[in-house]
């Protein structure tokens, strides 16, 4: 599709290689500046598959909603949450569930409450964690100890692990961060950078002295925010929202708002060759020809890889081996969502939270489950639940190639022990993403501003790998990209 210019210049030809969010939102973000700026826009969009999204998969069926990839986003990365109003999506937006947002840390064989107040591995509030049986009195007192500790200049990068190893002490790694990480990356802490993930706490280091302090001069100052804010809306309070009928919502929106005509869906690019193009006013310059798997050629003045890590290695590889080893480089694990559906009855013990993590070390099949149906509305039908159990990450890979039958058995007996579960699912679906989690090593945002240095003109990446593994953080990216292929133009 061509958007024409209002001054009759050739337009602009622009690739996106992979339908995932990042693909779907840089290339909304181009024709919304495009037409804002009335530059003529040539635009395409390539998909291998037979669907968009990505990890972004929802399905509805009978009154239930499963979610195969992210089913909430973050709503202190606005980012996601401003696509879908821009979207028209404003009134499909609703808040996790206020009334249970209890979080359960699988530790000794027992669900036990994650302390409220508790924000990234540390306090808030000192009353409730103090009442805490999560974390043990001499692991307490060693968490305190952050308040005095002076704070370290560390060189470079470090991994997570280590700083909270450092600053909270060990017990707080294997209950909070660990089981975070699992969550989040299905990571290892120790083989994650902290700058590329929470670079917000070695902030705190350095500004305040402790994690603590700045954890709680954090927390204060948001309250003054919530308060001062008119209005606040259905959000208001939450710390994640979604769509009503799930996270694709979001893809089915950006799907019709950029165009049946843009988007190639079942079309593989084959391979990407640079090419010297002649220019008409300014000097020469390069230019991309893709071969799709159809046999045909398109050429391209601009040239966005936004599918996965290794496919775009793939399609560098030829003629960038350096550019293509460094993407190499970024490890990636696997992971299976089994979503299970049941009676409400099934249950004996009530499903009163969001779910629960896994402290490390801790025997227990799943990584981390989470009660879908308490923590948001919709669903599943009246009378059922919906969970989700998430399997693999980081050494325990071997989990997502089991068939199908075992994994639901490993969560059903998983259950029954933890849940007092005593009834069959009514509903199954697997999802597996087979090297689909990017894994940030310490070191990691050098090796991306290292890889984003040395692109040939008119190249951009995109992509969880590289600018951060949220789809919020994935729309903050898009955007950037869209703004730098066309600025707006000043008055």
């Amino acid at each position: 599709m061509s958007i024409p210019d209002v001054g009759g210049a050739a337009p602009l030809r622009v690739a996106v290689v992979g339908g995932g969010i990042s693909g779907l939102a840089v290339a909304h973000a181009l024709l919304r500046r495009a037409r804002a700026a009335g530059r003529a826009l040539d635009l395409r969009l390539y998909e291998a598959g037979d669907r968009l999204g990505g990890k972004i998969s929802t399905e509805r069926q009978d009154g239930w909603v499963t979610e195969g990839g992210p089913d909430s986003f973050l709503l202190a990365k606005p980012a996601a949450l401003d696509l879908c109003r821009e979207l028209g999506l404003g009134d499909r937006l609703i808040p996790t569930n206020a009334a249970a947002r209890t979080v359960y840390v699988l530790s000794g064989g027992c669900l036990k409450r994650l302390p409220g107040g508790l924000r990234l591995t540390a306090p808030t509030a000192w009353g409730p964690f103090l009442r805490s049986d999560l974390i043990s009195w001499p692991g307490k007192l060693r968490m305190a100890l952050d308040l005095v500790l002076p704070a370290r200049n560390v060189a470079g990068d470090e991994s997570i692990g280590a700083f909270v190893r450092r600053r909270l002490g060990q017990e707080a790694l294997a209950k909070l961060a660990d089981p975070m990480m699992a969550g989040i990356y299905m990571g290892d802490p120790e083989q994650l950078s902290l700058r590329a993930t929470f670079p917000q706490l070695a902030e705190m280091e350095q500004q305040h002295g402790s994690v603590i302090r700045g954890l709680r001069r954090g927390a204060r100052d948001a309250r003054r925010r919530a308060a001062a804010a008119p209005g606040g809306g259905p959000l208001a309070g939450s710390l994640f929202f979604s769509l009503r009928g799930g996270s694709g919502e979001l893809v089915d929106a950006l799907a019709k708002a950029i165009g049946s005509e843009i988007i190639h869906l079942r079309q593989a690019v084959q391979a990407v060759d640079p090419i010297t193009v002649a220019g008409e006013v300014q000097s020469d310059r390069i230019g991309y020809r893709l071969r799709l798997a159809d046999g045909g050629e398109w050429l391209a003045d601009r040239l966005i890889l936004a599918g996965s890590a290794p496919a775009s290695a793939s399609l560098l590889a030829p003629w960038a081996p350096d550019i293509a080893a460094g993407i190499g480089a970024i490890p990636h694990a696997s992971s299976a969502l089994v979503n299970l559906g049941y009676d409400a009855s099934a249950f004996d013990r009530p499903l009163d939270g969001y779910g629960y993590v896994v402290a490390a070390g801790e025997p227990h099949p799943i990584r981390a489950c989470s009660w879908t149906s308490t923590k948001l509305d919709g669903r599943a039908p009246a009378g059922k639940v919906l969970l989700r159990a998430f399997f693999g990450g980081v050494g325990f890979e071997a989990e997502t190639r089991l068939p199908d039958e075992e994994l639901v058995a490993r969560a059903q007996a998983a259950w029954s022990l933890l849940l007092g579960l005593h009834g069959k699912p009514e509903l199954v679906r697997v999802s597996r993403w087979p090297g689909g989690n990017p894994q940030v090593a310490p070191g990691h945002q050098a090796l991306v501003a290292r890889l984003v240095a040395g692109l040939p003109e008119g190249l951009s990446l995109l992509g969880a790998a590289f600018h951060g593994v949220g789809v919020p953080d994935c729309v903050r990216a898009a955007e950037a990209c869209a703004a730098a292929i066309l600025p707006e133009q000043k008055a």
